[in-house]
C-alpha cells in the first residue's frame, strides 16, 4: 500500500512581513516605552544587599531544626522525616544523648543537602515532636558543594528557639 502525501498550500506572506525594518521599529517602540516608564519612577531592579524582600507568612525557606524553651533538642530521631522526603536530601544517624536529657535519643548525626532539598515541607508536617520548621531563609549559599550540607549544628543555629506550649517533656 503505498502512502499518499497530502500537500498543504501556504499563504503568500505580506510586504510588511518580508521587510526587516518594520519589525525592529516595533521592537524598538516596546523598548522605548520600557525606558520611559522607568524614567517615571517605577523600578524593577532591586538593590540587594540594601534591600531585602519581605517575606510572607506562609513562605516555605529552608528546613531548620529547633530546640525547646529550656535549649534542649526537640528531635527524637524518629527518622519520619527522612522517610517522606521526596529527593531524600535528609540522612539522620540515631544515637544517644547524654544523661539527664529530656529524652534518651536524638539524632548523631542529622544532614540536610540543600543542593537536593525541594522545599516542599513535607518534613514538618511528619515530624511528631515538632523538631523540624521551614524557616524564612532564602539565602542559601556557598563555595563548594560541602558547604551547603547542613549538619545538625548549622540546622539549630538556623532554627533557634521555638517555645512549646505542651511540656510533654518535663520531668514533673
Amino acid at each position: 500500500m503505498a502512502a499518499t502525501v497530502k500537500t498543504i498550500a501556504r499563504r503568500k506572506t505580506t510586504l510588511k512581513e518580508r521587510l526587516l525594518f518594520p519589525a525592529i521599529f516595533s521592537g524598538m517602540k516596546i523598548t522605548i516605552g520600557h525606558f520611559f516608564r522607568t524614567l517615571r519612577g517605577k523600578r524593577v531592579t532591586m538593590q540587594y544587599p540594601e534591600e531585602r524582600w519581605e517575606v510572607k507568612d506562609n513562605y516555605r525557606g529552608a528546613p531548620a531544626l529547633v530546640k525547646d524553651d529550656e535549649g534542649r533538642p526537640k528531635c527524637v530521631a524518629c527518622s519520619l522525616c527522612e522517610y517522606v522526603c521526596p529527593p531524600k536530601a535528609i540522612y539522620i544517624v540515631p544515637g544517644e544523648l547524654e544523661p539527664g536529657n529530656r529524652v534518651e535519643r536524638g539524632p548523631a548525626v542529622f544532614n540536610i543537602n540543600m543542593l537536593r532539598c525541594i522545599f516542599c515541607g513535607l518534613c514538618e508536617e511528619a515530624c511528631p515532636e515538632e523538631a523540624i520548621f521551614m524557616s524564612k531563609e532564602f539565602e542559601l549559599w556557598g563555595e563548594k558543594r560541602s558547604e551547603l550540607v547542613h549538619d545538625k549544628e548549622t540546622l539549630y543555629a538556623i532554627g533557634g528557639v521555638r517555645p512549646d506550649p505542651i511540656k510533654k517533656w518535663s520531668h514533673k
